[in-house]
């Protein structure tokens, strides 16, 4: 045989013996390994990365080698081929996405900008599931009763968007404000969001407070408060006589502010009648987007000297800590008040006194020590004597839950029942 033929003869035979390369699964397949596919696919990406890096490393330092000799003249293609592998590997990653659902908002605020106080404002919050599971949504809170939620999207498959519709009602407000509304759902890294709108709410008069409340006793039936009126227009603002349909207030108004700023005093007219007493006053206004100004009035009855609480309820028997019982006390009649000898029908309780305001505020604390417990039918009172003539001593009684029965153990309950 010739050396040309044996030559030829050895090729074929490596050509024969060379191992053959396995074919890649396809991506249906792959697909249906659900987690686990995708974990071994992300994991050979990364293998095959590292391998290719390592080999670019090791053929970078042999040309570096032979550029230094002069037998190689171009090692273009060897410096790109590292990052278009890295950029693919990414995008493979990228496409098999997070595991579990994922809650992605479009805006999580809102900002409504300006409307005139007592429009419904209303907007609906969208929602994205980036996640490669189902993403369930449990709840949806609002911060008060002037906002609701209508009916949201519960369930979202992954790559679809859900909606979570919002309404406020802005009727009783004023000037700036913000709602939250917080969503609970199944994305483990964010199982709460929280959302936001917020805005600017007009007023064409504002009326401050809404509800004019005078405190009076029965030593100081006579009251008095004011009601601002601030006109936000550009027009000045007229005001009518103000009317009121209980006797038993008296109403005036002054201007501050030729068109701009009124105040309105509202009085009690003593003798006042027994029981609640409310009444409403009404002023008509030059303005068309609030024709009529209705306010709202009410007379609160204190008693002279007043004590809260009026009973001192202590933890369960025996107590396990120390316990500061305050009690404040209020002067609401027409002279000033002194108190003193603070006592108890318990030694181991400590009393002190203390004059916040002269006259009229006191806070009395008892210190009930660790262990306290008060005995079956006895009658713990803390008391403190004071100037006033018709209320002598002040006393506030003291209670406490009794010791927790001890359980009966099953062996005495079954000798108990076999001795019957």
């Amino acid at each position: 045989m010739s050396r040309r033929s044996k030559r030829r003869h050895r090729q074929q035979g490596e050509k024969h013996h060379a191992p053959r390369l396995e074919q890649p699964a396809a991506p249906a397949q792959i697909a249906k390994g659900g987690t686990k596919g995708r974990t071994l696919l992300i994991g050979g990406a990364v293998v095959v990365v590292a391998a290719i890096l390592y080999a670019v490393s090791s053929s970078s330092g042999g040309r570096k080698a032979e550029i230094a000799s002069g037998s190689v003249t171009n090692s273009a293609p060897l410096a790109t081929s590292a990052p278009a592998l890295l950029s693919a590997t990414a995008a493979v990653a990228s496409a098999v996405g997070p595991s579990g659902p994922k809650m992605q908002f479009a805006t999580p605020i809102y900002d409504f900008g300006r409307v005139k106080s007592g429009e419904a404002v209303k907007y609906t919050f969208v929602f994205t599931n980036v996640g490669g599971a189902t993403l369930q949504v449990s709840n949806v809170q609002v911060s008060c009763g002037c906002t609701t939620a209508g009916e949201w999207t519960r369930q979202v498959e992954p790559g679809t968007t859900g909606s979570i519709p919002i309404q406020f009602n802005s009727a009783d407000y004023g000037g700036t404000v913000g709602k939250s509304i917080t969503v609970t759902c199944n994305d483990t890294n964010q199982p709460t969001v929280v959302l936001q709108i917020k805005g600017d709410i007009w007023k064409p008069i504002d009326v401050s407070p809404q509800f004019a409340v005078l405190t009076v006793s029965a030593e100081t039936l006579s009251n008095v408060t004011t009601v601002r009126i601030v006109s936000n227009e550009e027009a000045p603002l007229t005001l009518s006589a103000p009317e009121c349909n209980n006797a038993a207030f008296a109403v005036e108004l002054k201007t501050n502010q030729p068109g701009k700023q009124f105040e309105l005093a509202v009085r009690t007219v003593p003798p006042l009648p027994a029981g609640n007493v409310q009444g409403q006053i009404t002023l008509k206004t030059s303005s068309t987007n609030m024709p009529v100004i209705n306010v709202g009035t009410m007379v609160s009855m204190q008693p002279v000297v007043m004590a809260v609480p009026s009973v001192i309820n202590l933890p369960a028997a025996p107590m396990a800590a120390t316990h500061a019982a305050s009690i404040s006390i209020r002067n609401n009649g027409t002279n000033t008040l002194a108190l003193s000898e603070p006592a108890v029908n318990e030694k181991s309780v400590g009393l002190q006194l203390q004059e916040v305001e002269v006259g009229r505020f006191f806070i009395l604390t008892a210190n009930f020590p660790v262990g306290f417990e008060m005995a079956q039918g006895q009658k713990v009172e803390v008391s403190v004597k004071s100037s006033h003539p018709k209320f002598p001593i002040i006393k506030v009684p003291v209670m406490q839950p009794p010791r927790p029965a001890r359980p009966v153990a099953a062996g005495s309950a079954a000798a108990g029942a076999a001795s019957q």
